[in-house]
Protein backbone atom coordinates (compact mmCIF):
# COMPACT_ATOMS: atom_id res chain seq x y z
CA UNK A 1 0.00 0.00 0.00
CA UNK A 2 1.36 3.15 -0.86
CA UNK A 3 0.42 5.66 1.68
CA UNK A 4 0.78 9.42 0.42
CA UNK A 5 3.65 11.31 2.03
CA UNK A 6 3.68 13.24 5.01
CA UNK A 7 3.18 17.05 4.99
CA UNK A 8 5.41 18.47 7.71
CA UNK A 9 5.99 22.30 7.87
CA UNK A 10 9.22 22.77 9.68
CA UNK A 11 8.36 26.59 11.31
CA UNK A 12 9.78 28.87 14.20
CA UNK A 13 11.57 31.95 15.15
CA UNK A 14 13.93 33.33 12.34
CA UNK A 15 16.96 32.19 12.44
CA UNK A 16 16.29 28.98 15.19
CA UNK A 17 18.10 26.67 12.62
CA UNK A 18 14.97 25.53 10.13
CA UNK A 19 16.80 24.97 7.43
CA UNK A 20 19.95 23.61 9.18
CA UNK A 21 17.66 21.12 10.80
CA UNK A 22 15.85 20.25 6.88
CA UNK A 23 19.36 19.23 5.58
CA UNK A 24 20.60 17.40 8.44
CA UNK A 25 17.07 15.14 8.23
CA UNK A 26 17.34 14.66 4.48
CA UNK A 27 21.19 14.73 4.07
CA UNK A 28 21.41 17.15 1.32
CA UNK A 29 24.10 19.42 2.05
CA UNK A 30 23.22 21.94 -0.72
CA UNK A 31 19.59 22.56 0.39
CA UNK A 32 18.51 26.28 1.08
CA UNK A 33 20.55 28.84 2.69
CA UNK A 34 22.68 28.59 6.00
CA UNK A 35 23.65 31.23 7.34
CA UNK A 36 24.08 33.49 10.69
CA UNK A 37 21.87 36.02 9.07
CA UNK A 38 18.74 36.46 10.24
CA UNK A 39 15.94 36.17 8.31
CA UNK A 40 18.05 34.05 5.71
CA UNK A 41 15.04 31.85 3.99
CA UNK A 42 12.09 34.24 2.71
CA UNK A 43 10.07 31.34 0.73
CA UNK A 44 8.57 28.36 1.71
CA UNK A 45 10.63 25.65 -0.04
CA UNK A 46 9.91 21.89 -0.85
CA UNK A 47 12.35 18.89 0.15
CA UNK A 48 11.94 15.44 -0.09
CA UNK A 49 12.85 12.57 2.18
CA UNK A 50 12.21 9.18 0.13
CA UNK A 51 12.49 6.06 1.09
CA UNK A 52 13.05 3.26 -1.37
CA UNK A 53 12.75 5.66 -4.26
CA UNK A 54 9.66 7.29 -3.13
CA UNK A 55 8.53 9.95 -1.46
CA UNK A 56 7.97 9.20 2.44
CA UNK A 57 8.05 12.81 3.91
CA UNK A 58 7.71 16.12 2.49
CA UNK A 59 9.14 19.04 4.42
CA UNK A 60 8.37 22.78 4.07
CA UNK A 61 10.82 24.81 4.97
CA UNK A 62 9.19 28.33 5.65
CA UNK A 63 10.49 32.00 6.68
CA UNK A 64 11.02 32.78 10.32
CA UNK A 65 8.46 34.29 12.26
CA UNK A 66 9.92 37.93 13.17
CA UNK A 67 6.41 39.72 14.31
CA UNK A 68 4.00 37.26 15.64
CA UNK A 69 3.67 39.87 18.68
CA UNK A 70 1.58 42.65 16.44
CA UNK A 71 0.38 39.87 14.25
CA UNK A 72 -1.60 38.33 17.52
CA UNK A 73 -2.92 42.04 18.46
CA UNK A 74 -4.14 42.27 14.91
CA UNK A 75 -5.95 39.11 14.69
CA UNK A 76 -7.54 39.68 17.93
CA UNK A 77 -8.66 43.32 16.78
CA UNK A 78 -11.16 41.89 14.73
CA UNK A 79 -11.81 38.86 15.92
CA UNK A 80 -15.39 37.33 15.72
CA UNK A 81 -16.76 35.22 18.31
CA UNK A 82 -17.98 32.90 16.19
CA UNK A 83 -14.98 31.73 14.70
CA UNK A 84 -12.72 29.36 15.42
CA UNK A 85 -9.25 29.76 15.74
CA UNK A 86 -8.15 28.14 12.07
CA UNK A 87 -11.20 30.34 10.82
CA UNK A 88 -9.55 33.35 12.10
CA UNK A 89 -6.42 32.61 10.54
CA UNK A 90 -8.23 31.69 7.24
CA UNK A 91 -10.14 35.10 7.61
CA UNK A 92 -6.78 36.99 7.82
CA UNK A 93 -5.12 35.64 4.92
CA UNK A 94 -7.71 36.72 2.45
CA UNK A 95 -7.08 40.71 3.74
CA UNK A 96 -4.17 42.88 2.32
CA UNK A 97 -2.24 42.70 5.80
CA UNK A 98 -1.45 38.92 4.91
CA UNK A 99 0.49 40.77 1.97
CA UNK A 100 1.45 43.56 3.46
CA UNK A 101 3.23 44.30 7.15
CA UNK A 102 2.64 40.38 7.85
CA UNK A 103 3.63 38.57 4.38
CA UNK A 104 6.40 36.30 6.38
CA UNK A 105 4.16 35.59 9.21
CA UNK A 106 1.34 34.53 6.37
CA UNK A 107 3.56 32.39 4.28
CA UNK A 108 4.14 30.20 7.44
CA UNK A 109 0.62 30.48 8.42
CA UNK A 110 -0.36 29.39 4.77
CA UNK A 111 2.05 26.51 4.59
CA UNK A 112 1.09 24.87 8.41
CA UNK A 113 -2.84 25.12 7.19
CA UNK A 114 -2.07 22.43 4.35
CA UNK A 115 0.52 20.26 6.22
CA UNK A 116 -0.26 17.35 8.85
CA UNK A 117 1.48 18.50 11.52
CA UNK A 118 4.37 21.23 12.20
CA UNK A 119 8.14 21.13 14.14
CA UNK A 120 8.89 24.04 16.22
CA UNK A 121 12.48 24.63 15.81
CA UNK A 122 13.67 26.33 18.93
CA UNK A 123 16.90 27.98 20.13
CA UNK A 124 17.40 26.65 23.53
CA UNK A 125 20.29 29.32 24.04
CA UNK A 126 17.29 32.28 23.31
CA UNK A 127 15.85 33.93 26.44
CA UNK A 128 11.99 33.14 26.91
CA UNK A 129 10.48 36.12 25.91
CA UNK A 130 6.92 37.12 24.95
CA UNK A 131 7.40 37.44 21.32
CA UNK A 132 7.85 33.25 21.55
CA UNK A 133 4.57 32.93 23.41
CA UNK A 134 2.55 34.87 20.64
CA UNK A 135 4.29 32.96 18.36
CA UNK A 136 3.10 29.21 19.96
CA UNK A 137 -0.16 31.23 20.10
CA UNK A 138 -1.09 31.79 16.24
CA UNK A 139 0.66 27.99 15.80
CA UNK A 140 -1.67 26.66 17.36
CA UNK A 141 -4.50 28.38 15.91
CA UNK A 142 -3.83 26.54 13.31
CA UNK A 143 -5.01 23.48 14.66
CA UNK A 144 -2.01 21.07 13.81
CA UNK A 145 -0.28 19.14 16.29
CA UNK A 146 3.14 20.74 16.59
CA UNK A 147 6.49 18.65 17.59
CA UNK A 148 8.65 21.27 19.51
CA UNK A 149 12.65 20.53 18.14
CA UNK A 150 14.93 22.18 20.85
CA UNK A 151 18.38 22.88 19.04
CA UNK A 152 21.34 23.91 19.63
CA UNK A 153 20.97 21.99 23.44
CA UNK A 154 24.46 21.15 23.62
CA UNK A 155 25.55 24.73 23.77
CA UNK A 156 26.63 25.99 27.53
CA UNK A 157 24.35 28.92 27.25
CA UNK A 158 21.21 26.61 26.62
CA UNK A 159 18.04 27.19 28.13
CA UNK A 160 16.29 23.96 27.68
CA UNK A 161 14.64 23.80 31.48
CA UNK A 162 12.65 27.50 31.21
CA UNK A 163 11.89 26.22 27.51
CA UNK A 164 10.21 22.43 28.46
CA UNK A 165 8.15 25.00 31.34
CA UNK A 166 6.81 27.28 28.53
CA UNK A 167 5.70 24.55 25.85
CA UNK A 168 4.01 22.70 28.86
CA UNK A 169 2.37 25.82 29.79
CA UNK A 170 0.64 25.74 26.44
CA UNK A 171 0.07 22.13 26.37
CA UNK A 172 3.33 21.12 24.33
CA UNK A 173 4.78 18.34 26.17
CA UNK A 174 6.27 15.61 24.01
CA UNK A 175 9.49 17.50 23.09
CA UNK A 176 12.67 16.20 20.88
CA UNK A 177 16.23 17.32 21.71
CA UNK A 178 17.99 17.96 18.25
CA UNK A 179 21.27 19.55 17.65
CA UNK A 180 21.33 19.58 13.69
CA UNK A 181 24.60 20.81 13.62
CA UNK A 182 25.80 17.76 15.74
CA UNK A 183 22.52 15.07 15.73
CA UNK A 184 22.50 12.92 18.96
CA UNK A 185 22.72 9.24 18.94
CA UNK A 186 19.39 7.78 18.28
CA UNK A 187 17.54 11.88 17.72
CA UNK A 188 16.24 10.94 14.69
CA UNK A 189 14.61 8.10 16.04
CA UNK A 190 13.02 9.57 18.73
CA UNK A 191 11.76 12.42 15.94
CA UNK A 192 9.87 10.18 14.40
CA UNK A 193 8.69 8.37 16.67
CA UNK A 194 6.88 11.02 18.81
CA UNK A 195 5.46 12.43 15.66
CA UNK A 196 3.79 8.96 15.43
CA UNK A 197 2.30 9.61 18.85
CA UNK A 198 0.81 12.79 17.08
CA UNK A 199 0.00 11.32 13.73
CA UNK A 200 -1.58 7.74 14.93
CA UNK A 201 -2.87 7.02 11.58
CA UNK A 202 0.39 7.34 10.63
CA UNK A 203 2.60 5.73 13.05
CA UNK A 204 3.00 2.56 10.60
CA UNK A 205 4.04 5.12 8.04
CA UNK A 206 6.46 6.63 10.61
CA UNK A 207 8.15 3.35 11.70
CA UNK A 208 8.40 2.25 8.02
CA UNK A 209 10.83 5.53 8.01
CA UNK A 210 12.80 5.08 10.42
CA UNK A 211 13.33 1.21 9.71
CA UNK A 212 14.69 2.46 6.49
CA UNK A 213 17.00 5.42 7.87
CA UNK A 214 18.34 2.67 10.05
CA UNK A 215 19.11 0.55 7.52
CA UNK A 216 20.61 3.11 5.12
CA UNK A 217 23.47 4.04 8.16
CA UNK A 218 24.08 0.48 8.66
CA UNK A 219 25.02 0.18 5.05
CA UNK A 220 26.83 3.41 5.11
CA UNK A 221 29.28 1.77 7.75
CA UNK A 222 29.50 -1.44 6.02
CA UNK A 223 30.45 0.63 2.85
CA UNK A 224 33.01 2.91 5.17
CA UNK A 225 34.74 -0.62 6.17
CA UNK A 226 34.69 -1.79 2.63
CA UNK A 227 36.41 1.20 1.11
CA UNK A 228 39.12 1.73 4.52
CA UNK A 229 39.76 -2.52 4.14
CA UNK A 230 40.51 -1.83 0.55
CA UNK A 231 42.83 1.30 1.62
CA UNK A 232 44.38 -1.32 4.31
CA UNK A 233 45.38 -4.33 1.60
CA UNK A 234 45.96 -1.22 -1.09
CA UNK A 235 48.64 0.43 1.01
CA UNK A 236 50.26 -2.88 3.08
CA UNK A 237 50.46 -4.44 -0.81
CA UNK A 238 53.09 -1.21 -1.73
CA UNK A 239 56.07 -1.81 -2.64
CA UNK A 240 59.33 -0.07 -4.27
CA UNK A 241 62.11 -1.51 -5.66
CA UNK A 242 65.16 0.47 -5.34
CA UNK A 243 69.26 -0.49 -6.47
CA UNK A 244 71.27 -0.59 -3.47
CA UNK A 245 73.57 1.85 -4.99
CA UNK A 246 70.59 4.36 -5.38
CA UNK A 247 69.70 3.56 -1.78
CA UNK A 248 73.49 3.50 -0.27
CA UNK A 249 73.41 7.46 -1.44
CA UNK A 250 71.90 9.39 1.41
CA UNK A 251 70.92 12.09 -1.36
CA UNK A 252 69.56 9.75 -4.50
CA UNK A 253 67.31 7.68 -1.96
CA UNK A 254 65.61 10.32 -0.80
CA UNK A 255 63.32 10.60 -4.65
CA UNK A 256 62.45 6.91 -4.17
CA UNK A 257 61.04 7.50 -0.46
CA UNK A 258 59.10 10.57 -1.32
CA UNK A 259 57.54 9.08 -4.21
CA UNK A 260 56.28 6.13 -2.23
CA UNK A 261 55.30 8.52 0.58
CA UNK A 262 53.39 10.66 -1.56
CA UNK A 263 51.98 7.60 -2.81
CA UNK A 264 50.46 6.62 0.50
CA UNK A 265 49.21 10.13 1.11
CA UNK A 266 47.56 10.27 -2.21
CA UNK A 267 45.91 6.68 -1.72
CA UNK A 268 44.73 8.11 2.01
CA UNK A 269 43.60 11.25 0.55
CA UNK A 270 41.36 9.58 -2.26
CA UNK A 271 39.62 7.40 0.73
CA UNK A 272 38.86 10.39 2.76
CA UNK A 273 36.91 12.00 0.16
CA UNK A 274 35.32 8.96 -0.61
CA UNK A 275 34.50 8.45 3.15
CA UNK A 276 32.91 12.59 2.65
CA UNK A 277 30.99 11.32 -0.49
CA UNK A 278 29.59 8.39 1.23
CA UNK A 279 28.05 10.42 4.02
CA UNK A 280 26.78 13.01 1.95
CA UNK A 281 29.73 15.30 2.17
CA UNK A 282 31.62 16.76 -0.73
CA UNK A 283 34.99 19.06 -1.24
CA UNK A 284 33.71 22.91 -2.42
CA UNK A 285 31.37 23.49 -0.45
CA UNK A 286 33.29 25.66 1.74
CA UNK A 287 31.61 28.66 0.77
CA UNK A 288 28.47 27.92 2.01
CA UNK A 289 29.01 25.34 4.70
CA UNK A 290 32.48 24.32 5.65
CA UNK A 291 33.77 20.47 5.14
CA UNK A 292 33.66 18.19 8.43
CA UNK A 293 37.83 17.88 7.36
CA UNK A 294 40.01 17.70 10.35
CA UNK A 295 42.19 20.83 10.16
CA UNK A 296 45.28 19.98 8.12
CA UNK A 297 44.21 16.71 6.29
CA UNK A 298 45.95 17.95 2.79
CA UNK A 299 49.46 18.92 4.26
CA UNK A 300 48.84 16.07 7.19
CA UNK A 301 52.55 13.74 6.81
CA UNK A 302 51.66 10.50 7.90
CA UNK A 303 55.40 9.52 7.89
CA UNK A 304 56.12 12.04 10.60
CA UNK A 305 55.01 11.12 14.06
CA UNK A 306 54.84 14.63 15.50
CA UNK A 307 52.85 15.50 12.65
CA UNK A 308 50.53 12.66 13.56
CA UNK A 309 50.56 13.67 17.42
CA UNK A 310 49.46 17.10 16.02
CA UNK A 311 46.33 15.78 14.20
CA UNK A 312 45.44 13.46 17.36
CA UNK A 313 46.60 10.30 15.97
CA UNK A 314 48.59 9.49 18.97
CA UNK A 315 51.41 6.57 17.58
CA UNK A 316 52.96 3.77 19.56
CA UNK A 317 56.49 3.31 19.27
CA UNK A 318 56.94 1.31 15.64
CA UNK A 319 58.33 -1.61 17.24
CA UNK A 320 55.48 -1.78 20.03
CA UNK A 321 52.88 -1.52 17.25
CA UNK A 322 54.93 -4.05 14.95
CA UNK A 323 55.08 -6.30 17.84
CA UNK A 324 51.15 -6.23 18.23
CA UNK A 325 50.86 -7.11 14.20
CA UNK A 326 53.19 -9.35 14.48
CA UNK A 327 55.70 -8.21 12.04
CA UNK A 328 59.41 -7.10 12.91
CA UNK A 329 60.99 -4.58 10.39
CA UNK A 330 64.83 -5.15 9.82
CA UNK A 331 65.45 -1.67 9.34
CA UNK A 332 63.22 1.14 9.41
CA UNK A 333 63.65 4.90 7.62
CA UNK A 334 61.27 7.54 7.12
CA UNK A 335 58.40 5.45 8.24
CA UNK A 336 59.25 2.75 5.53
CA UNK A 337 60.28 -0.73 5.69
CA UNK A 338 63.58 -1.71 4.28
CA UNK A 339 64.46 -5.67 3.39
CA UNK A 340 61.86 -7.20 6.32
CA UNK A 341 61.90 -10.93 5.54
CA UNK A 342 58.55 -10.75 7.30
CA UNK A 343 57.32 -8.22 5.12
CA UNK A 344 56.88 -10.73 2.48
CA UNK A 345 53.36 -11.63 3.96
CA UNK A 346 53.30 -13.11 6.83
CA UNK A 347 55.03 -16.01 8.54
CA UNK A 348 56.80 -18.46 6.41
CA UNK A 349 54.42 -21.14 6.48
CA UNK A 350 52.07 -18.06 5.10
CA UNK A 351 54.58 -17.64 2.27
CA UNK A 352 54.62 -21.00 1.31
CA UNK A 353 50.45 -21.35 1.25
CA UNK A 354 50.79 -18.54 -1.01
CA UNK A 355 52.81 -20.17 -3.40
CA UNK A 356 56.93 -19.41 -4.14
CA UNK A 357 56.37 -16.41 -6.13
CA UNK A 358 57.01 -13.67 -3.45
CA UNK A 359 59.83 -15.81 -2.03
CA UNK A 360 61.05 -16.20 -5.74
CA UNK A 361 60.80 -12.26 -6.17
CA UNK A 362 63.06 -11.76 -2.64
CA UNK A 363 66.04 -14.35 -3.96
CA UNK A 364 65.77 -12.22 -7.28
CA UNK A 365 66.01 -9.21 -6.10
CA UNK A 366 68.69 -10.29 -3.46
CA UNK A 367 70.73 -11.24 -6.88
CA UNK A 368 70.16 -8.25 -8.92
CA UNK A 369 70.97 -6.36 -5.35
CA UNK A 370 67.86 -4.35 -5.33
CA UNK A 371 66.38 -3.21 -2.22
CA UNK A 372 62.13 -3.28 -1.38
CA UNK A 373 60.64 -0.70 0.01
CA UNK A 374 57.62 -0.83 2.05
CA UNK A 375 55.29 1.01 4.37
CA UNK A 376 56.00 0.59 8.16
CA UNK A 377 53.28 -0.66 10.34
CA UNK A 378 53.46 1.99 12.67
CA UNK A 379 52.77 4.37 9.47
CA UNK A 380 49.42 2.03 8.59
CA UNK A 381 48.77 2.29 11.92
CA UNK A 382 48.36 5.75 12.26
CA UNK A 383 46.80 5.85 8.61
CA UNK A 384 44.05 3.69 9.70
CA UNK A 385 43.77 5.65 13.64
CA UNK A 386 43.17 8.67 11.24
CA UNK A 387 40.18 7.43 9.02
CA UNK A 388 38.56 5.85 11.46
CA UNK A 389 38.49 8.59 13.36
CA UNK A 390 37.47 10.80 10.53
CA UNK A 391 34.78 8.51 9.93
CA UNK A 392 33.49 8.95 13.70
CA UNK A 393 33.58 12.32 13.30
CA UNK A 394 31.19 12.33 10.06
CA UNK A 395 29.08 9.72 12.07
CA UNK A 396 28.38 12.65 14.30
CA UNK A 397 28.03 15.52 11.87
CA UNK A 398 25.18 17.49 10.92
CA UNK A 399 24.61 18.72 7.15
CA UNK A 400 24.12 22.33 7.97
CA UNK A 401 27.54 22.45 10.39
CA UNK A 402 29.45 25.77 10.10
CA UNK A 403 32.87 25.16 11.56
CA UNK A 404 35.36 22.90 10.88
CA UNK A 405 36.33 19.94 12.78
CA UNK A 406 39.20 20.33 14.45
CA UNK A 407 41.31 17.51 15.42
CA UNK A 408 40.06 15.93 18.92
CA UNK A 409 40.80 12.82 21.05
CA UNK A 410 41.66 10.04 19.05
CA UNK A 411 40.59 6.88 20.81
CA UNK A 412 43.57 5.44 21.35
CA UNK A 413 42.54 3.25 24.51
CA UNK A 414 43.85 -0.67 24.87
CA UNK A 415 40.70 -1.67 22.96
CA UNK A 416 41.23 0.82 19.95
CA UNK A 417 44.99 -0.44 19.80
CA UNK A 418 43.88 -4.10 19.82
CA UNK A 419 41.17 -3.51 16.98
CA UNK A 420 43.69 -1.80 14.64
CA UNK A 421 46.25 -3.86 14.78
CA UNK A 422 43.60 -6.76 14.32
CA UNK A 423 43.15 -5.30 11.24
CA UNK A 424 46.87 -5.08 10.41
CA UNK A 425 46.92 -8.36 11.04
CA UNK A 426 43.99 -9.61 9.10
CA UNK A 427 45.95 -7.08 5.82
CA UNK A 428 49.26 -8.62 6.78
CA UNK A 429 48.61 -11.39 3.82
CA UNK A 430 48.84 -8.19 1.15
CA UNK A 431 52.63 -8.07 1.85
CA UNK A 432 53.41 -10.61 0.29
CA UNK A 433 51.68 -9.39 -3.23
CA UNK A 434 52.72 -5.83 -4.32
CA UNK A 435 50.66 -7.35 -7.29
CA UNK A 436 47.63 -6.37 -4.90
CA UNK A 437 48.19 -2.46 -5.03
CA UNK A 438 45.40 -0.96 -6.96
CA UNK A 439 46.32 0.66 -9.61
CA UNK A 440 48.40 -2.13 -11.29
CA UNK A 441 47.40 -3.84 -14.15
CA UNK A 442 47.90 -7.51 -13.10
CA UNK A 443 45.05 -10.68 -12.52
CA UNK A 444 45.80 -10.32 -8.47
CA UNK A 445 43.58 -6.76 -8.46
CA UNK A 446 40.49 -8.71 -8.85
CA UNK A 447 41.67 -12.44 -7.37
CA UNK A 448 39.35 -14.08 -5.24
CA UNK A 449 42.30 -14.59 -2.66
CA UNK A 450 42.45 -10.74 -2.69
CA UNK A 451 38.73 -10.04 -2.44
CA UNK A 452 38.96 -12.54 0.61
CA UNK A 453 41.89 -10.83 2.18
CA UNK A 454 39.51 -7.49 1.78
CA UNK A 455 36.66 -9.76 3.37
CA UNK A 456 38.21 -10.22 6.10
CA UNK A 457 39.60 -7.05 6.99
CA UNK A 458 36.27 -5.13 6.34
CA UNK A 459 35.08 -7.18 9.06
CA UNK A 460 37.64 -5.94 11.48
CA UNK A 461 37.34 -2.83 10.14
CA UNK A 462 33.68 -2.56 10.94
CA UNK A 463 34.14 -3.60 14.39
CA UNK A 464 36.76 -0.77 14.97
CA UNK A 465 34.06 1.80 13.35
CA UNK A 466 30.88 0.09 15.74
CA UNK A 467 33.04 0.83 18.45
CA UNK A 468 34.78 4.29 17.67
CA UNK A 469 30.68 5.36 16.99
CA UNK A 470 29.14 3.61 20.24
CA UNK A 471 30.34 6.09 22.89
CA UNK A 472 28.89 8.82 21.01
CA UNK A 473 25.59 7.46 21.98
Amino acid sequence: MNAPAIRIAVVGHTNAGKTSLLRTLTRRVHFGEVSERPGTTRHVERIELKVQGRAAVTFLDTPGLEDAVSLREHLEAFAVAAQTPPERIRAFLQGPEAHGAFEQEAKVLRALLEVDAAFLVIDAREPVLPKFRAEIELLNSCARPVLPVLNFVREGSSREPAWRELLSAYGLHAVVRFDAAAPFVGAERELYQDLGALLRDRREQLRGVVEALEAEAVQRRAAAAARLAELAVDTSALRRGVPSETFNDPVRRQAPIAELQKAVSTKAHRCADDLLALYGFREGDADEAPLPLLEGRWSMDFFSPEAMKDAGVRLGKGAAVGAAVGVVADLALAGLSLGAATALGASIGGAVSQGWGPVGRKLANRLRDVQELTVEDRVLHGLLAWQLQLVRALEQRGHAAMQRIAAGEPQDGASSQRQIADILRAARPARGHPDWEAGLRTRWIASPQRQAVVDQVAQAMREAIDAAVRPAA
